[in-house]
């Protein structure tokens, strides 16, 4: 078999996930029910966010906040301030793709 196979959990509960991190990429799997989220923190690769179900509240920077729904693909650029949550009833289900991956990333690669 030449092909590698990831799986990844569905459901209602807290749950980040590392799928894949390797050099060219890292892919995280997260759901977030009402009122969970990521810790502030900054971008540490080119990141690129693909909101699967609900909606994702998203502030980088000093921005306002804004809201993605399901279908979204949000990239934010290496080193941005950045707060992740779901603020909605609905549960958020996120797939966060990191390239390169956060151990390989080199800034003037910007």
């Amino acid at each position: 078999m030449l092909e590698k196979i990831y799986a990844f959990t569905r459901g209602s509960e807290k749950r980040i996930e590392k799928i894949i991190d390797d050099q060219p990429v890292m892919i995280n799997h997260m759901i977030f029910p009402e009122g969970e989220g990521l810790k502030e923190h900054f971008s540490n690769s080119n990141v690129y966010m693909i909101v699967i179900k609900g909606t994702l509240t998203l502030q980088l920077a000093d921005q306002e906040a804004h809201r993605y729904e399901a279908g979204a693909i949000i990239n934010i650029p290496y080193h941005i301030k950045m707060n992740v949550n779901n603020r909605d009833p609905e549960i958020l289900e996120i797939f966060v793709i990191k390239a390169p991956s956060p151990a390989f990333y080199q800034p003037d690669q910007q």
